[in-house]
Formats: structure tokens, C-alpha cells, sequence
């Protein structure tokens, strides 16, 4: 099964996978320029394996949650690259990567619970509970979420993983190895790999903001009066 997957809830990640294993791979540490780097990255990835778009199997897409801009230039393209190919389009939340890397690694304990957390700017944080997946298992079990909110306000008691702690390290209590992590394509391929080998459902590409959008349709002009 070849996957193309992409991710663009924090930085533009983009991966190539065979079945699980990751064959190429692209990341961006600019947040702020996923429409300028994602469409080159891609071609690039393809091209550095010898795979043509349509050889693809399917293309998966991060659905956030992540800011406006950012996860629209991601959406847009995984739908515009589907179209163009023919090839099945899926998403996964983009929280559900970090979970999966976390419990893939070690760094959370069998059946445990624990939080991932991303940066959602203006002083907030996206968020998730999860179990982590028991032996034989393999993917961690989403409890609540995701939402969006200060930091201060998530579960307590709970390891958190994410970058969400290096910005609210008085707030969260990180592990080691994930404080800084942002969500990445590799990870979100294999998740979505796992799930269509098990007869899973796939998310749709809606992108889950979280927030009300900043640009708002303007009102009726008010009347002058005399």
C-alpha cells in the first residue's frame, strides 16, 4: 500500500509510505509558509522515490486541529492532488500522530492515560486525552476531544505530549523526548495505515478549527439619521 500524507496543523510535514515504512519525507520549520513549500515538497518526495502520484494507493490528510491558514493550504492541496490523480483521499486528526509516536516509543506506559497538546496561539492549546494502546495493540484510544483552550485548563495528573509544554511548562507536565514535538505526516500515514488494515473508518477532509473564523461577513450598513 503507498501512501502520501500530509500534515500541515503546525509545520508543512509531507511523507511517503510503503506500507508502513517511510521511504521519503519533507519538513518545513516555518509555520508560516506551508502554501510557498508544500506543493515543491511534495513533488520532491515522489520524485526522490520514482513514484508517480498516480501510483499512489491513497493520499492522507492531516484535519487539524490547527489555525485557518495554515491547515487550509494542507487541505487544499491533499484535495486538489486527489482530484488531479484519482486516487482515494482520507484524513486523520492530527493530534492522533502524536499520539501514536508517543505510545509507538515507549514514552507512555500500556493502558495509560495521557494528553497530547499542540500551540493554538493566543495564549491557548489544542488538546486530546488518549489510552494509550495495551500489549498486542497498536493504536492509543482517543478519550476526549479534541478541544481548544488554555492551557491551564486541560485534565490534571496527566503526562502531556506535544509542544504545548515547552510553552506552558508551569501548566503541563511533559515527557521527556516530546516536549517540542509538533504533529508529522510520517506518523499520520502509519496511523491511517494501521486503521485501513484493521477495517477502520477514515475521517472525511473537513478541517477541525476549533474557533470561530476572524473574518466575519460585514453587517448592514446602519442608516444615517437626520
Amino acid at each position: 500500500m503507498l501512501l502520501l500524507a500530509l500534515d500541515t496543523s503546525a509545520a508543512a510535514t509531507v511523507a511517503l509510505l510503503s506500507d508502513d515504512v517511510v521511504v521519503g519525507r519533507f519538513a518545513s520549520a516555518d509555520t508560516r509558509s506551508h502554501a510557498e513549500v508544500l506543493a515543491p515538497a511534495v513533488r520532491g518526495v515522489l520524485a526522490d522515490a520514482g513514484v508517480a502520484g498516480t501510483d499512489l494507493d491513497a493520499i492522507i490528510a492531516g484535519v487539524g486541529p490547527g489555525p485557518f491558514t495554515g491547515l487550509r493550504a494542507g487541505l487544499v492541496s491533499a484535495r486538489t492532488l486527489g482530484f488531479a490523480w484519482g486516487v482515494a483521499l482520507h484524513g486523520v486528526m492530527s493530534l492522533d500522530a502524536l499520539a501514536f509516536e508517543a505510545a509507538l516509543s515507549g514514552a507512555v506506559d500500556p493502558a495509560a492515560e495521557f494528553l497530547v497538546g499542540t500551540d493554538a496561539r493566543r495564549g491557548e492549546i489544542y488538546w486530546a486525552a488518549y489510552r494509550a494502546p495495551a500489549h498486542g495493540a497498536v493504536l492509543p484510544e482517543l478519550l476526549q476531544g479534541p478541544q481548544v483552550g488554555p492551557a491551564a485548563g486541560v485534565p490534571k495528573g496527566l503526562p502531556v505530549i506535544g509542544r504545548a509544554v515547552s510553552l506552558y511548562p508551569d501548566d503541563l507536565a511533559g515527557v521527556p523526548g516530546f516536549t517540542t514535538s509538533d504533529p508529522d505526516a510520517a506518523s499520520l500515514g502509519r496511523v491511517a495505515h494501521a486503521r485501513l488494515l484493521a477495517g477502520q473508518a477514515l475521517l472525511d477532509t473537513s478541517p477541525l478549527y476549533l474557533r470561530d473564523s476572524d473574518a466575519q461577513v460585514p453587517g448592514p450598513r446602519k442608516r444615517a439619521t437626520a
